[in-house]
């Protein structure tokens, strides 16, 4: 084999491989003779079947074989020789000998991880929001309980229905007067001034007495699911069947016995605790975020641009996806393109970069996922996907690389808890609304 390095430009390698048309040919003799052991054919005993007929019915395939082999064998060779570390699969271009006849000659190029010098971590201070679930957030939560437990009393009194009320209609909704899909339903009860309808549909019911119709107009949200509606203009024709007012239960051990639970205290401990883990999942999200700030000023390396690329392609998808459904952040509203795609991809710089500092710390402090985690994880995933668990872990199984995908993200986890608990870290306490503030965008 022989090896020519064509450049090295920063972070850029390329190099030219050639290999001698003898070794190819020994590799191709040695696959013909262990498939003329292992193969059966018509005739012939197994393990006795000649050489010649085995190249005769498979010489193609091997060929290919060999040829891909070759390839994949000298690269890992040149790279080992070379102590590189590839930031990302290396470029194979086929010069000559694609067609099995002489020498192997191919291009490949590709880009290395920077060499990364473990910051000082000794001065790390963050702090840490703490916040705790008042009684008035607790009550609320208990009262949004019983409000799905609610009943409703029929309203004897002959009058319009007002703001609180519950209105059981019938109607048909229409686009250019004619019925579509899902807008027609019985017995539906509206509450006037409520949510979870159409903008300005409950709206309009207000002052409607039972046994009266209407017809009401309305115009679909842009980012309505149905994308057939979305954003269009249609008419509902109401029928108001009966007035009713809603009742909520008292917050009392009758309600919290009719929900599962033994007592109404048990039912208030049990919302105390999940407000307790939601508060605790986002102090983690903001110590988090100050730790990667903090880091951010330490990734003093440059970045493979192929990482890069890869990972604002990634974020560049997921923006066009949010503008195609009629979402667009606060931040970037008034920017063109252009300047959309310079802000993203020095996000996607920032992520790379920290990706691979945190890799590196992980990698020094000799911070490993276990087996046991990696399978956690996978069943997390699998647990995504009721009913195919079995396929999920199958693919998880036959594909290294995927399973690999979710050793990423533990891993980096594993660090920032590290780092975390190396810190000097202070603890503020702070109210909830202050605590799910979202910073700004990570530039």
């Amino acid at each position: 084999m022989q090896v020519t390095q064509t450049h090295s430009e920063g972070l850029k390698r390329g190099f030219t491989v050639t290999v001698p048309a003898g070794d190819l040919e020994a590799r191709r003799a040695a696959r013909l003779a262990e498939l003329g052991r292992t193969i059966n054919l018509p005739g012939f005993r197994p393990g006795k079947v000649p050489v010649s007929l085995v190249k005769q019915r498979y010489g193609a395939a091997i060929d290919g074989e060999v040829l891909e082999q070759a390839v994949n064998d000298t690269t890992s060779k040149v790279i080992e020789d070379q102590k590189l570390r590839p930031a990302t699969q290396p470029k194979v271009e086929l010069v000559s000998g694609a067609e099995g006849k002489g020498d192997l000659e191919f291009k490949i190029d590709f880009e290395i991880l920077p060499d990364i010098a473990t910051p000082d971590l000794s001065n790390l201070e963050l702090t840490r929001l703490t916040a705790k679930p008042s009684a008035e957030v607790v009550d609320k939560a208990l009262n949004e309980l019983a409000k799905r437990q609610r009943s409703f009393e029929s309203i004897e009194e002959d009058r319009p229905a007002a703001q609180g009320d519950v209105l059981n209609v019938d109607f048909v909704g229409k686009l250019d007067g004619t019925p579509f899909d899902g807008g027609t339903a019985q017995d539906v009860n509206v509450e006037i001034g409520g949510e979870g309808f159409i903008p300005g549909f409950a709206e309009q019911l207000e002052g409607m007495k039972p046994g009266e119709e209407k017809v009401i107009n309305v115009t679909f949200p842009a980012d309505y699911n149905a994308k057939e509606l979305a954003g269009k203009g249609a008419t509902f024709d109401i029928k108001a069947n009966a007035l009713k007012k809603p009742v909520d239960p008292a917050l009392d051990d009758e309600l919290a016995k009719k929900i599962g639970f033994e007592g109404i205290e048990q039912v208030r401990d049990l919302v105390s605790k999940q407000a307790e883990n939601e508060y605790a999942q986002l102090s983690r999200l903001r110590i988090k975020r100050e730790l990667l700030d903090a880091l951010a000023e330490k990734t003093d390396f440059p970045a493979p641009e192929s990482m890069i690329d890869a990972e604002f392609a990634q974020i560049w998808q997921r923006v066009e996806q949010d503008r195609a459904n009629g979402e667009t952040d606060e931040e970037d509203e008034g920017k063109d393109e252009e300047t959309l795609r310079a802000d993203y991809r020095k996000i996607a710089e920032r992520r790379v970069k920290l990706g691979l500092l945190l890799a590196e710390i992980g990698r020094a402090k000799e911070i490993t996922v276990s087996r046991e985690e990696l399978m956690q994880a996978v069943r997390q995933e699998a647990m995504r996907y009721p009913g195919q668990e079995q396929a999920v872990f199958e693919f998880f199984g036959k594909n290294p690389q995927a399973a690999d995908g979710l050793r990423g993200p533990i891993l980096e986890n594993k660090v920032v808890d590290y780092l975390i608990e190396l810190a000097k870290v202070t603890d503020k306490e702070v109210t909830p609304e202050e605590l799910a503030e979202i910073p700004p965008a990570d530039l």
